[in-house]
Formats: C-alpha cells, sequence, structure tokens
C-alpha cells in the first residue's frame, strides 16, 4: 500500500471516529470531507438553520467541537493534527481544514478526554448534585485556555448547589465562535472524565453577574452548570446537556497546533 492510500486510510478512520463523539447539537450540522493530505470540515447550513440564528453561530459552535473529536481521534492514531480555522475566504461553508502532520505520542490525558468521547451521554433539563471546589473549576478555565477562550466563575444562585461559569472569547467573529465551540467540547469532556455533571445555554446570555466577571472585548459565547454527582452511580456516569432557547437550566492533554 502506497503512502497516499495509506493517508487517506487514515483520514477516513479518522472522520468515522470523529463523527461517533458526541457535540453540542444532536444534528450534526457540518460534515467532513477528504481531500488531497486534508481533512476538511464543512458547514451543512440546510440540516441546521435556526431562524433567530441567521448568522450561523451555534452552526459554528457545533463544528467546533467535532473538530475536539477529530483531533483526539488523530492523537489516538498516532498523528499531529494541524488545524486552519477558515482556510479559504472564497469557500465560507469551508470551516477549518485539519492535516496531519508527523508523529504525535498520545499523552494519557489525550486518552481520557477520547475515552470520554465514547460515553453515552444523558440528557436532562438541569444539573444536580453539589458545587465542586474551586481548585476543579480553575482547571477547567486551563482547557478553556488553551482552546483560546476564557471561563470565569459566576456568583452562584441561592438556593442552588451548583457552579455557574461563562465562556468568553476575545471577539465575536465566526473564528471566534470556532474557538468556543472548541472550548466547550474540551469543558464538556473534561467535566465527563471528572466524574461532574455539566449543563450549558448558548442563547440569551445576559444573566446576572455576567458583566462583573468579564473584561472589555470578551465576548459571552456559553453559560454553563457544574456540579459534581451526587451519588456513586451518577459519578461513574456522568452527564451533559446541550440546551436551546427553549430548554431551561440548558492535568490537560495537549493544546492544539492553529494556523
Amino acid at each position: 500500500m502506497n503512502a497516499s492510500v495509506t493517508a487517506r486510510t487514515s483520514a477516513e478512520r479518522l472522520v468515522v471516529a470523529a463523527t461517533m463523539g458526541p457535540t453540542v447539537h444532536d444534528v450534526h450540522a457540518w460534515r467532513f470531507k477528504v481531500v488531497s493530505g486534508l481533512i476538511e470540515v464543512h458547514a451543512d447550513p440546510e440540516r441546521l438553520r435556526p431562524r433567530h440564528d441567521p448568522a450561523g453561530r451555534s452552526l459554528h459552535l457545533s463544528s467546533g467541537a467535532a473538530l475536539v473529536n477529530l483531533r483526539l481521534a488523530a492523537a489516538q492514531l498516532g498523528h499531529e493534527a494541524v488545524v486552519r480555522l477558515l482556510p479559504d475566504p472564497g469557500r465560507p461553508t469551508v470551516l477549518a481544514s485539519v492535516r496531519l502532520a508527523g508523529r504525535h505520542r498520545v499523552s494519557r490525558e489525550e486518552r481520557l478526554l477520547y475515552a470520554a468521547t465514547l460515553r453515552p451521554s444523558r440528557t436532562s433539563r438541569s444539573v444536580s448534585g453539589g458545587c465542586p471546589p474551586r481548585h476543579v473549576i480553575d482547571d477547567l478555565a486551563g482547557e478553556a485556555r488553551l482552546e483560546g477562550a476564557m471561563l470565569h466563575r459566576l456568583t452562584p444562585v441561592v438556593d442552588r448547589a451548583r457552579q455557574r461559569a461563562v465562556l468568553t472569547t476575545r471577539g465575536d467573529s465566526p473564528a471566534e465562535w470556532l474557538r468556543a465551540g472548541q472550548a466547550l467540547q474540551r469543558l464538556l469532556l473534561s467535566a465527563t472524565a471528572r466524574s461532574l455533571r455539566t449543563s450549558f445555554v448558548y442563547e440569551a446570555l445576559d444573566a446576572p453577574g455576567v458583566e462583573e466577571v468579564t473584561e472589555p472585548g470578551e465576548t459571552p459565547q456559553v453559560l454553563l452548570e457544574i456540579a459534581q454527582a451526587g451519588t456513586a452511580s451518577t459519578r461513574a456516569a456522568g452527564s451533559r446537556t446541550g440546551r436551546t432557547r427553549g430548554a431551561r437550566g440548558a492535568g490537560p492533554a495537549a493544546a492544539p497546533v492553529v494556523l
């Protein structure tokens, strides 16, 4: 088997693995395309065209989440994944390209995050359980920074024993939406690996306390609730919930190579 056939076979295996992982939306509004030396992530707006989101922000968030699954799958096969966001201005539906560049030694953290992509995710309207320790939220904030985003703690609601947080980016462009999607997915997988329960909402981001914790130039992208599982069974399973407008209560791996 020649090198080009081997490379294409590896790329196709990655696409299958990445598609199996959970993403922000139940509907995959993106598709992977294997081309010469690259895997491209294409927007598929026909599959997700919410009337309240004509710019496609939620589509970019979902596509960013899929990129994380793809990168983790590449690591398991020993490939370094080099990502370019919005690589071709002449083709705006090409949201990202991924090139497999050289060998990569998979880390323990990448194994844990990839294993989290294989866990079934359970849907619930809200999380329950205790508020995680401060250092755990700080660890999750570190995961967000690896993807070019920031995670800020919000003041807990009086009658809710869980941590609220807001995920932000520097700016509000399509590239920042993709970064926010990657950061969100990394947070969700990291929380699952830590046996935390999470829920999130990426609409109606005018929650109390957001302005107090963000700096000028930061754009809120996702609101999260994070809680420790309350029983042994829920600790083993983990939970995460993606919520849209109609719902309420909706050691890190290596940083990605992004050009």
